[in-house]
């Protein structure tokens, strides 16, 4: 088989750079291998992530406090103009059809940060103070009325105490976006196109570089048939299992790299009664030690169509790198070149090593008691515990610790660019498009520099080569566009 681009893994990463392709440029030959029987399977699937249209309003581990007590909020600008990449994409794609009506995958959610005593309230107030003078924050209210918090989020309110001292930030557009159903209308348009194939399970045996072209053996999972597939351009997408087949690839640039998995767990309510008094996203702060996607939320969920509320997650410890993956992908992603790396990351993470553990042997009822710090009354029989996806954070080279481990997402890109693979996690569903634009500037470079490309790109992301940090205007007219084709208002 021969093609122009192979995206190895089903999730919302390949879709979205699938999807920005064949905008781009229809006449290219896409090929998808996923190794389950369907996409969105793995970290995109509803319940594996947090939902969150991660932008910056209610996520306080984007806005670190330094010792001297300075909040930085140069993150949450920097994620807060990404989602607005991605909202910009899905509202040309919903209103050239490419997608269906937006309410199936993505729903108005307002987004609130709440904490509670001295201490974390003049925290909240001076991260208010500070969004609030940037454009992009305009529209964020803070308020410590009680009369106020349980008109924004009733549920929590019950049963608490006049003289709690409590504090909310509040933005009205936050949105819940359903990854799984997002993914799998991606996919379905690409697949009614000429110059799309999609191979189910099926997984990568091999990658190799020959001449111009990437020399890739793929295995049929269910028929035990293998087959070459020669492709120009390859993207390596695929959630945890993205490391292994970089380290397959064996570029130069892969050297040094690691892993380190993060399982986590729901606590999930079904009660219509329950749920119906609850229709936000309310973030707290993290445990002290906690990795940032263990940050407790409780949260309004529309997956697949139905309402729950979810809350967590609850972190733990696996040595897989997927949810259905192998307890020894961690031990086989152990190498030479990067051997050093694991070992300094692991000893200078000692602390979160052990917090993982403790939440592994959490009781139900100890889980129950973090629910109750933001819903007091929070009923036993009312939840019950399911998984929720599996991440793989990234270990990397760093001369003066031998080792680091970073939170987040990085795109590591063979020197050609031939062949690329986004390694990491959080915010990464929510910055899918600009994570993908940036796969597009470093190994199509050429193409993105056309006149056709680039006003194809204009077209599909207004904002496309401007700042939407330093322009407020066009921020105003992207985002009333936006807000208004996905129904956020």
């Amino acid at each position: 088989m021969e093609t122009d681009v192979l995206l190895v893994g089903g999730g919302i990463m390949s879709a979205t750079l699938g999807m920005l392709l064949h905008q781009l440029e229809p006449t290219l030959r896409i090929t998808m291998v996923e190794q389950l029987p369907d996409v969105a399977l793995e970290s995109s699937d509803a319940l594996n992530n947090a939902g969150t249209g991660h932008a910056g309003y209610c996520e306080l581990n984007y806005t670190p406090q330094a010792a001297d007590g300075s909040i930085d909020i140069t993150r949450a600008l920097e994620i807060n103009t990404a989602f607005e990449v991605s909202l910009q994409f899905w509202s040309h794609l919903v209103e050239s059809r490419a997608l269906p009506a937006p309410q199936v995958f993505i729903n108005k959610t307002p987004h609130l940060s709440f904490v509670w005593g001295e201490q974390n309230t003049a925290f909240l107030k001076q991260r208010f103070e500070l969004l609030k003078q940037h454009h992009c924050f305009a529209d964020m209210q803070f308020s410590e009325s009680f009369a106020q918090l349980q008109a924004w989020m009733p549920l929590m309110m019950a049963n608490r105490q006049t003289g709690e001292k409590l504090a909310v930030t509040h933005v009205e557009y936050g949105s819940d976006v359903d990854f799984g159903a997002l993914t799998r209308y991606l996919v379905k348009y690409l697949k009614a196109q000429t110059n799309f194939s999609l191979l189910n399970n099926t997984r990568v045996k091999k990658l190799k570089k020959i001449g111009q072209s990437w020399h890739v053996a793929l295995l049929n999972k269910s028929t035990e048939h293998a087959k070459t597939i020669n492709a120009k351009f390859v993207f390596l997408g695929a959630g945890g299992g993205a490391l292994p087949l970089l380290q397959k690839a064996n570029i130069a640039e892969s050297v040094g790299y690691g892993g380190f998995p993060v399982s986590g767990q729901w606590l999930i309510c079904n009660n219509p009664e329950v749920i119906q008094q609850h229709q936000v996203k309310v973030y707290g702060k993290a445990p002290v030690g906690a990795p940032p996607m263990s940050v407790p939320h409780l949260d309004m969920r529309i997956i697949n169509g139905k309402p729950a509320l979810l809350f967590g997650p609850f972190a733990g410890f696996t040595t897989k790198f997927l949810k259905q993956g192998s307890m020894l992908d961690l031990a086989k992603s152990i190498k030479k070149n990067n051997l050093k790396s694991m070992l300094g990351a692991g000893r200078n993470n000692m602390n979160l090593t052990k917090y993982l553990v403790g939440e592994v042997f959490q009781s139900h009822k100890q889980r129950i008691n973090a629910l109750r710090e933001f819903l007091p009354q929070a009923k036993l029989k009312d939840w019950h515990l399911a998984s929720a996806g599996q991440r793989v954070q990234i270990i990397k080279n760093c001369d003066e610790k031998m080792g680091k481990l970073e939170f987040g997402t990085e795109i590591v890109a063979s020197s050609d660019g031939s062949l690329a693979a986004l390694l990491g996690a959080s915010p990464g569903a929510s910055t899918s498009v600009q994570a993908m634009i940036s796969v597009l500037e470093r190994c199509f470079g050429a193409e993105l520099n056309s006149d056709h490309w680039q006003q194809k790109m204009k077209q599909l992301i207004p904002s496309y080569g401007e700042s939407l940090i330093d322009d407020a205007n066009l921020l105003k007219q992207v985002r009333q566009r936006t807000l208004a084709t996905l129904k956020l208002v």
